[in-house]
């Protein structure tokens, strides 16, 4: 009899996750993969798109290309899920499953923090990069302010590879003196599990006149006169807000009873909930790694290994390793990598790959390869 398997969100952990167990299983698998969106995008071409290095077409990849052994791919809302039943309840259809996988990712919200939507902008959906393209060629001076109002978040990185971004974008326009960057961040370090990647961005903020906020986060914008509150109830003049909103479970996880402290809690060695045959990946999770998508990746093999060790009667999988890398865009052209291993030590731990035009081009074969791999292009 095939194994029903039902994947919640079709993004780093969905697609791995699909991927490995139609290699394995073919057209023994019975899995259904649903995702909202009618395509997949990198994080970081949201970067690209926002500062016009690419058209949003570009980067977008169409599900339908999706063509696997065993797999078949929904797009619906989900609108229930039931964990108990391992139902899930969507505009098109009710589906049941043997296993259970919740690969959601973290929604945003915007309205979180007072005054973003009337005086500031975000740059961490796909809309707000689109808008923001629009935008960026009309700043010519004054004070751009890159913000952070709430921890956890996507990509740690990203909040500092704009600022420095920006920083390339304005001068190639011939307006970066007429302009001020500061970037605001809730931690002592861009990077905190990797001090060489910290010190190398702060060396670069430093050289390029980025000012660096760190330990403070931006609780509230004032639209009206133009300036951030952040947390200790300071205040700083803005003449554009670039910002990383807070971070939530979407709403149908949420009422779900998933849930506790916000973020679905799991098994850090097996990824497993406290409901049998339902399991958790990615940003969704409290589990405890960064939320980017080397980590959801890295989790979903974790969770495939033991599905195939149900199926087939083998060993458990050794545990998740919570390890994974993340690119970090300098600027000039050149990349840098960080290595960070959550689970194998006493703390986390993050090494250090200084920016190259090397990475450039190792980034771009990590992209390609998984769209290969994920839709056969």
């Amino acid at each position: 009899m095939k194994r029903r398997v039902v994947v919640l969100g079709a993004g780093f952990g969905g697609l791995e996750l699909s991927t490995i167990l139609s290699e394995e299983l073919g057209d023994h698998l019975e899995l259904t993969l649903i995702d909202q969106n009618e395509s997949f995008f990198f994080g970081s071409s949201k970067l690209d798109v926002m500062f016009g290095r690419t058209t949003p077409d570009a980067v977008r990849i169409a599900y339908r290309n999706i063509v696997k052994p065993g797999v078949v791919f929904r797009q619906a809302t989900i609108t229930a899920i039931d964990p108990e039943a391992r139902r899930v309840t969507t505009d098109h259809g009710t589906y049941e499953a043997d296993v259970l996988v919740i690969a959601l990712g973290a929604d945003y919200d915007l309205a979180a923090t007072p005054g973003l939507v009337e005086g500031g902008h975000e740059f961490y959906s796909f809309t707000g990069a689109e808008r923001l393209r629009e935008v960026l060629p009309t700043f010519s001076s004054g004070h751009a302010m890159v913000g952070v109002t709430a921890a956890p978040f996507k990509c740690p990185p990203a909040p500092s590879e704009a600022a420095l971004l920006l920083h390339d974008h304005l001068t190639a326009r011939g307006v970066r003196d007429a302009c001020i960057i500061s970037l605001v961040m809730p931690f002592g370090a861009p990077v905190p599990p990797s001090p060489a990647a910290s010190a190398a961005l702060i060396t670069a903020f430093a050289e390029r006149g980025i000012t660096f906020v760190p330990n403070r986060r931006v609780r509230a914008l004032d639209p009206a006169r133009r300036f951030a509150i952040l947390d200790d109830a300071s205040e700083m003049p803005y003449d554009l807000f670039l910002g990383i909103p807070t971070h939530r479970v979407p709403d149908v996880v949420a009422a779900s009873g998933l849930t506790e402290n916000g973020w679905i809690p799991v098994n850090a060695k097996n990824l497993k909930t406290r409901f049998p045959g339902v399991y958790a990946v990615g940003d969704v999770t409290s589990v405890g790694t960064a939320k980017a998508g080397t980590f959801s990746e890295g989790a979903a093999r974790v969770v495939a290994a033991a599905v195939l060790a149900e199926i087939e009667g083998g060993e458990p999988p050794p545990a998740y390793a919570g390890a994974g890398s993340c690119y970090v865009e300098f600027g000039g052209g050149r990349v840098a990598r960080v290595d960070v291993d959550f689970f194998s030590g006493p703390a986390p731990t993050g090494s250090f790959l200084e920016p190259s035009v090397a990475l450039v081009d190792e980034k771009q074969r990590f992209g390609s390869s998984r769209r290969a791999r994920w839709f056969g292009l």
